[in-house]
C-alpha cells in the first residue's frame, strides 16, 4: 500500500480522582519506586512494556474506557491513595540526624557535575557504569535528603540502543528523543520566563536552554544547546552522549563545566561545595576561578578558594581513558579567555599538564589541580589512581598523597528484586529500609527458612527465563533465522523448569573486561555445559561503544560461540541491554561472573547489585570486590598484576575460572543431599546478602562522601572565604615562597645515629636544615617508627615531630626529638621533613619531601 503515513495519538482525559498521576509520572521518584511504575503498570501491561516504562508516554497514549474502569475500580484506588500517601510522606521528610551533624540544609547546597545519569530506561542521558553510579549517588542524596542538587546536560538522542544482527555484529541506532516525553520542565525565573546562559566559543556565543528534572527531593538540571538562536553544528552540541568528534567533547565539556556553573547561578543555587565526578566537568574549576577573579583576586588566590570546596572523583584506572585536548585546541577555544582569568597562555596549559600528556591538556590532570579532595572509587582504585597521579605530588608516597578512596555503592531499592522487598516487609516489617547501614541487622537473613529462600530465587529465574526467551525469539526472528533453530537457541529457557544452573555476564564491553576469557578452553568448557544431570546456562549482554571495533568483535566472538553446536540453546548472546535488563538480570541469575584484567577495574557495581540479591559472585579480586569477598560469599579469581606477560596472566586465570566452575560452583548448586535444593547453596547466597547489603549500598557511599569529604570541603571554603579571601591569598602566597625556595632546602641528621639503647631510654634524634629563607614554622620535620614485613616493606606504627629550636648564624635550623619507643626489640624508623600550612586540606598536599 503505497501513500503518506500519518500519526494520530488519540489522548486520555485523566478522571479527576487520577489527577496526581501526571505528578508521579513527572517525578523520577518513579525510577526507584516500584509501587509508583506499578500504578501504571496495571492500568495496561502492553502499553507499559511497549512505551519503554515512560510513564508520561503512558499517561498519553492509555485507553479513556481503561483509565475510567480504574477510577471506578475500589482496589486499584486504594494502591492509588496508599502510593499518594507514601509519596507524599516521604517527600514531607526533613533532613536527618546523621547529615545534620555535617551539613546544614539551610545554609548548605552540593553540587554534582556527571556528563550522564542512569536513573530508569525511560531516560535515556547514560551509557553505562558511570552513568548508572551518578544515578545511584543522586536516588541515595534524596532518600538521605542531602542539601544537592546535579548538573548534567540533556541529550537529543542520548546514547544508542543496541541489535545484534545476524553475523553478529553490534548495530547502533539512536533515535531522537521528544523533551516533552521525558520528565522534564524548563527552568524558569521569578517572571516565568524560561532560563537560558551561554557559553562562548570561538567566535560567537552558544546559548543554552537549562531544563530540570525532579527526582525526589532533589533537582537535576540539563543543559540543552539545540535552540533557534544557535547555528547547526552548535545545535547538535548536546545531540548525542559521547558522539562527535575531539571538537564535539571539547565543546560538551565546556558546555557541562562552564555552562553549568553559569545556569546554577540563573536559577539562583549557590552550591558551598562541588563535586566533578570524573574529569568531563573540570573546565568549572576555570569557570569559578574566573567569576572570584573578577572581584578582584589574582588567579592563584582564586584557585586556592575555588579547589578548598571541590571534590574530584575519578574512575578511569588508565591514563589513555583521561580526555586529552592538544594545546592548539586549547588556544582555539579558551585563548580569548586568559584575560579574564588573570592567565598566560604557559601558566594555563601547566594546569593540565602531565607526564603522559606532552603538548596536550588532561582534564584528569586539571581537575586533581584543582581540587582538595579526591578520591577513586574502591580500595584498589585508590591505590591505583594515588600512582597514576603521583606526578601532581612528586616527593610524597603515593600510599601518603591526597588521593583516597570511597567504594562506590547501588541504590537497593533500585536494584533489590521487589519480591525480596515484600520478603522483608513481611518478615522483619518496613523498618528494614532505615537499617541499610547497620552490618548487625542483616544477619536476620539467615532466619528466612532455607526452602523458601530458594523457591523465591527460582520464581525470580523463571521470569528472567521467560523474558529472555521472549527476546531471543524476537531477535532471531528479526534476524531470519529458522524456527527450527531458534527452539534449539531456547532449548533451556524454560520457565516451568527453572532449575539449571544459570551464570550471568552483562556489563560495558571493553577488551579489559575479557568477556571471552571464558572460552580460552572451548573443549573443557563444552563439556562443562554438555552435561545432561548438571545443565549450565550462559547469559551474555552489554554494549559496546560505537568506535571501540576490538570490543564490537568480542561481541562477533560470543555469537559466533552460541551458534556452535555443542554451545547451541547453552549459551545466550542477547541485544538490547538497558537499565530495564540488567535489573532483570542482576536480580535472578544464579551466578554473576566477572573477569577483569587486574587492577583496570575501577570498581564493577554490577556484581553488588546481583549480590545483594543473593545472586554469587565468581569474580577476579579486582575493585569493590577486592575488598567485598570475605571467603564465604562468593568465589574469587587470583589476578596476576600487570608484571605478567599477557597471555600466562589469561591462560592461568582462565585455568582458575573453569576449575572454579567445574570443581566448585556446578557441584555445589545439583548438591541436594535428598532436598530438592542445595543447602550450601543457599547458604552461600544468603552470605552473599547479608554481607553485601549494608557496606556496598549507595547510602553508605554518599554518607562517607558526605563525612569524608563534603563536610571538610565546607569548612575549607569557610576558612578560605573568611577576611575577604585572606587565607585563600595567605596560602597561595605561601605556595609560591615554597616553590621559589624548596630546591634548595637541604637537611642532615647531627646525633650520630645510635642503632642501640636501653629500655626506658630516649633515643636523642637531632636533625639540622638550611631552609633557605622559608621559616622553622613552614615545614615539619617527622619520625616514622614501625618494623619490616615478611616481604621487606617498611610498616608505619608511629609517628612523632620533631622541635623546632633556634636558627643559628650560618643559616642552620636545628630539629629535636627524644624518642621513647613503644616497642620492644628490633625495630626501624625513617625521618623526613615536609612543607606545612595550617590550612592545607592535607598536611602533604604541597608535594614536597626530604628524606634524611
Amino acid at each position: 500500500m503505497t501513500g503518506t503515513r500519518y500519526t494520530l495519538e488519540v489522548q486520555p482525559v485523566l478522571p479527576e480522582r487520577l489527577k496526581r498521576l501526571k505528578e508521579l509520572a513527572n517525578d523520577l521518584l518513579y525510577s526507584w519506586d516500584r509501587e509508583v511504575r506499578a500504578l501504571f503498570f496495571r492500568l495496561d501491561r502492553e502499553l507499559w512494556e511497549s512505551c519503554g516504562h515512560n510513564p508520561k508516554v503512558f499517561l498519553r497514549r492509555v485507553a479513556q474506557k481503561r483509565i475510567n474502569e480504574a477510577a471506578e475500580d475500589r482496589v486499584f484506588m486504594e494502591d492509588y491513595n496508599r502510593v499518594l500517601s507514601v509519596y507524599d510522606t516521604y517527600h514531607q521528610e526533613t533532613a536527618r540526624a546523621d547529615i545534620l551533624q555535617h551539613l546544614d540544609p539551610k545554609e548548605d547546597l552540593v553540587a554534582y557535575f556527571c556528563a550522564e545519569f542512569g536513573l530508569h530506561e525511560s531516560f535515556q542521558i547514560y551509557s553505562g557504569g558511570l552513568g548508572i553510579l551518578a544515578g545511584d549517588h543522586c536516588k541515595a542524596a534524596s532518600d538521605l535528603n542531602l542539601p544537592f542538587v546535579a548538573v548534567g546536560m540533556l541529550y537529543r538522542q542520548g546514547y544508542f540502543t543496541q541489535t545484534i544482527d545476524a553475523r553478529g555484529s553490534q548495530v547502533a541506532h539512536y533515535h531522537p528523543m521528544r523533551f516533552t516525553d521525558l520528565p522534564v520542565d524548563p527552568a524558569l525565573d521569578a517572571n516565568g520566563k524560561e532560563i537560558q546562559v551561554h557559553v562562548d566559543m570561538p567566535g560567537k556565543h552558544v546559548r543554552l536552554k537549562v531544563w530540570k528534572a525532579k527526582a525526589g527531593h532533589i533537582t537535576i538540571y540539563l543543559l540543552d544547546s539545540d535552540l533557534p538562536e544557535n547555528d547547526e553544528a552548535d545545535r547538535r552540541i548536546t545531540y548525542q552522549l559521547y558522539g562527535g568528534d575531539i571538537n564535539t567533547r571539547m565543546q560538551q565539556e565546556i558546555v557541562l563545566g562552564i555552562g553549568g556553573v553559569r545556569a546554577l547561578a540563573a536559577v539562583g543555587r549557590k552550591p558551598t561545595v562541588w563535586h566533578i565526578n570524573e574529569g568531563h566537568a573540570a573546565f568549572q574549576i576555570l569557570e569559578r576561578c574566573r567569576e572570584v577573579v573578577a572581584q578582584g583576586l589574582d588567579f592563584d588566590s582564586a584557585l586556592e578558594l575555588v579547589a578548598a570546596n571541590t571534590v574530584f572523583t575519578t574512575h578511569t584506572p588508565v591514563p589513555a581513558g583521561h580526555d586529552i585536548f592538544d594545546h592548539a585546541l586549547m588556544d582555539r577555544y579558551f585563548g580569548h579567555q586568559l584575560k579574564a582569568l588573570g592567565l598566560d597562555r604557559d601558566k594555563l596549559f601547566s594546569l593540565g599538564s602531565s607526564p603522559d600528556s606532552q603538548g596536550g591538556f588532561n582534564m584528569t590532570a586539571l581537575a586533581l589541580r584543582g581540587s582538595r579532595f579526591r578520591n577513586g572509587v574502591s580500595r584498589i582504585h585508590g591505590n591505583v589512581a594515588s600512582r597514576m597521579d603521583a606526578y601532581i605530588w612528586p616527593q610524597i608516597p603515593p600510599e601518603e598523597n591526597p588521593v583516597g578512596c570511597i567504594t562506590n555503592g547501588v541504590h537497593v531499592p533500585t536494584f533489590l528484586a521487589r519480591e525480596w522487598s515484600n520478603l522483608f516487609d513481611m518478615r522483619f516489617g518496613g523498618g528494614w529500609r532505615n537499617e541499610l547501614l547497620n552490618e548487625e541487622f542483616w544477619k536476620h537473613i539467615d532466619d528466612i527458612p532455607d526452602h523458601s529462600f530458594w523457591s523465591l530465587h527460582q520464581s525470580l529465574k523463571a521470569e528472567m527465563l521467560a523474558e529472555v526467551k521472549r527476546r531471543v525469539v524476537h531477535q532471531h526472528r528479526r534476524n531470519g533465522t529458522s524456527e527450527a533453530l531458534i527452539e534449539r537457541y531456547v532449548q533451556y529457557l524454560t520457565p516451568h523448569d527453572a532449575d539449571v544452573l544459570t551464570v550471568g555476564f552483562a556489563r560495558r564491553f571493553a577488551t579489559y573486561k575479557r568477556a571471552t576469557l571464558l572460552f580460552s578452553d572451548p573443549v573443557r568448557l563444552a563439556r562443562l555445559l554438555n552435561d545432561p544431570k548438571r545443565r549450565v546456562l550462559l547469559i551474555f549482554a552489554g554494549k559496546a561503544h560505537p568506535h571501540d571495533l576490538p570490543a564490537q568483535r568480542l561481541i562477533e566472538v560470543i555469537h559466533e560461540y552460541s551458534r556452535r553446536p555443542e554451545f547451541e540453546g547453552k549459551l545466550i548472546l542477547l541485544e538490547g541491554y538497558d537499565l530495564s535488563l540488567a535489573r532483570k538480570l542482576v536480580t535472578s541469575v544464579d551466578v554473576w561472573l566477572n573477569t577483569p584484567e587486574y587492577p583496570l577495574e575501577a570498581s564493577g557495581t554490577s556484581g553488588e547489585k546481583a549480590g545483594i540479591n543473593g545472586v554469587i559472585n565468581l569474580s577476579v579480586l579486582d575493585g569493590w570486590w577486592g575488598e567485598g569477598y570475605n571467603g564465604e560469599n562468593g568465589w574469587a579469581i587470583t589476578p596476576h598484576g600487570p608484571q605478567y606477560d599477557a597471555t600466562y596472566r589469561d591462560r592461568e586465570e582462565a585455568q582458575e575460572l573453569l576449575d572454579i566452575m567445574e570443581k566448585q560452583v556446578i557441584p555445589l548448586y545439583y548438591q541436594r543431599n535428598g532436598h530438592g535444593y542445595s543447602e550450601q547453596w543457599v547458604k552461600k547466597s544468603k552470605t552473599s546478602m547479608k554481607s553485601l547489603i549494608p557496606r556496598f549500598n549507595a547510602q553508605r557511599m554518599v554518607m562517607d562522601y558526605v563525612r569524608n569529604y563534603y563536610a571538610p570541603a565546607k569548612r575549607q571554603r569557610l576558612m578560605m572565604l573568611g577576611n575577604n579571601f585572606a587565607r585563600a591569598k595567605e596560602v597561595s602566597a605561601w605556595r609560591k615562597r615554597l616553590d621559589q625556595n624548596w630546591p634548595k632546602v637541604s637537611a642532615w641528621r647531627v646525633d650520630g645515629g645510635r642503632a642501640e639503647i636501653r629500655s626506658g631510654e630516649a633515643l636523642e634524634l637531632r636533625v639540622k636544615a638550611r631552609l633557605n629563607g622559608l621559616h622553622p614554622d613552614d615545614v615539619l620535620v617527622e619520625c616514622l617508627v614501625g618494623y619490616e614485613s615478611e616481604n621487606g616493606d617498611f610498616i608505619k606504627l608511629d609517628s612523632h615531630i620533631f622541635a623546632a629550636e633556634e636558627t643559628d648564624e650560618a643559616g642552620e635550623t636545628q630539629f629535636k626529638l627524644d624518642l621513647y619507643p613503644r616497642l620492644p626489640g628490633l625495630q626501624y624508623y625513617k625521618v623526613r621533613l615536609f612543607p606545612f600550612h595550617p590550612a592545607l586540606s592535607h598536611r602533604f598536599e604541597s608535594g614536597y619531601m626530604i628524606w634524611l
